[in-house]
């Protein structure tokens, strides 16, 4: 571990609330790691961990103080699940669908009050879990768009929901879950809380390259009834400001940075002890090897200081969280993207016994891949980027006295 300020191993834990934050995700990270291999082989989800997490109080990590939880900060939620995804990706991604589910309503407010408190009070008191369900065959992520295939129709105190979602992370463990839904007979879409019955059934189509134990699998709503009082909006397209904030999302780098911090540090031990009779000490004196390591550090602390100055930032101004929906993208856009590199380096450092199955750099590899495939993608990011750019520049040129077009080349 890197020594940083104030004593801490991390010089970006900076306080006892996270240094407690972390230390319990990496006591927890070290447990999972153990399990990774045979949830991985198997496919299989790992209860095993979600109880540890459950009897640690993981699950009420962002959950409001009034409730009995433990109301993280952003910056909090990515220190835990940086170190959580160290031992487990697959883990550390699921249980974050669920923490960002609660940060996120935190600060909309789009339950109703009397669910909200409910739930929360379920979290601490029993370790109930939830995740939003909006993906589905015909319309894709929900981050690009489009209305659901599911549909909701009105019926005597409620409604009945139909449809199928896929990647429906969580989906074995879950006893409720929110749900996307178009209201037949309108333009108007909808949100649900859906509480698992005879009519909500899991299928297991989750059989992937990685990410293999996130239990995404999909969920088939087969009339599913939910009660007028567990609504939790309608909706004709108009969403609150707040809903627009992304800050939730770096959830998601967080994760896949802590999965490259596993394979940086198992590839510096081997660099450090594994040492080749050709050698007269081990490979890490090669200068060779020494530039891919440098090149893996200046990936990891580049991602890293994005992703906690973009976390501190979005802490520390709340007025200015909807302006920073470009700078939170590129922060997921820029960690995956290291991440992918480190794991890439740290394989080219340990050679071919990186392809084992036996080296967790193999797993390590695979699910990092995971995260060019959760929003924002990066198309949309760099989209977004020059759409930012260019309008800031036609701005300033349109302002009386402004900066003047350079214009095409004469």
């Amino acid at each position: 571990m890197i020594q940083g300020q104030n004593g801490w191993p991390d010089r970006w834990v900076r306080s006892e609330r996270e240094a407690a934050i972390a230390s319990r995700s990496e006591r927890l990270a070290a447990v999972f790691a153990e399990r990774a291999p045979k949830h991985d082989e198997e496919g299989s989800f790992p209860f095993d961990n979600f109880a540890d997490l459950r009897a640690d109080g993981y699950l009420a990590l962002t959950v409001p103080r009034e409730f009995g939880g433990e109301e993280a900060s952003l910056y909090e939620l990515v220190l835990g699940q940086e170190r959580l995804a160290r031992g487990d990706g697959s883990t550390a991604l699921a249980v974050g669908w669920h923490l960002v589910q609660l940060f996120h309503l935190r600060y909309t407010g789009s339950w109703p009050e009397a669910l909200f408190a409910s739930f929360c009070r379920e979290v601490v008191e029993h370790g109930a879990l939830t995740n939003l369900l909006a993906t589905e065959p015909s319309t894709g992520s929900p981050s690009r768009g489009g209305r659901p295939a599911t549909t909701a129709r009105r019926t005597d105190g409620g409604w009945l929901l139909h449809g199928r979602k896929t990647f429906s992370t969580l989906s074995p463990i879950l006893q409720q879950f929110t749900v996307t839904a178009a209201v037949e007979g309108t333009e108007d879409t909808g949100e649900f809380f859906v509480r698992r019955t005879a009519a909500v059934r899991v299928e297991e189509t989750w059989n992937t390259l990685g990410m293999r134990a996130t239990g995404s699998h999909d969920v088939v709503l087969e009339g599913a009834f939910v009660p007028d009082d567990e609504v939790i909006r309608l909706t004709s397209g108009v969403r609150h400001p707040a809903e627009e904030d992304t800050g939730w999302l770096l959830h998601i780098p967080a994760c896949y940075l802590g999965i490259a911090w596993a394979a940086r540090d198992w590839a510096l031990d081997y660099a450090l002890t594994y040492a080749p009779n050709s050698l007269n000490g081990p490979i890490s004196e090669l200068p060779h090897i020494r530039r891919q390591i440098g090149e893996m550090e200046a990936e990891w602390m580049t991602a890293r200081t994005l992703l906690y100055t973009a976390a501190d930032r979005w802490d520390a101004d709340p007025d200015g969280r909807l302006s920073m929906k470009g700078e939170i993208a590129l922060a997921k856009y820029t960690a995956v993207n290291a991440a992918q590199r480190i794991v890439d380096l740290a394989m080219r450092i340990v050679g071919g016994a990186s392809l084992s199955r036996r080296c967790p750099l193999e797993r390590l590899y695979r699910d990092v891949r995971a995260g060019l495939h959760n929003p924002p993608m990066d198309d949309i990011v760099i989209a977004g980027l020059a759409a930012r750019a260019l309008a800031e520049r036609e701005q300033r040129v349109r302002q009386p006295g402004g900066a003047q077009a350079a214009g095409p080349p004469s």
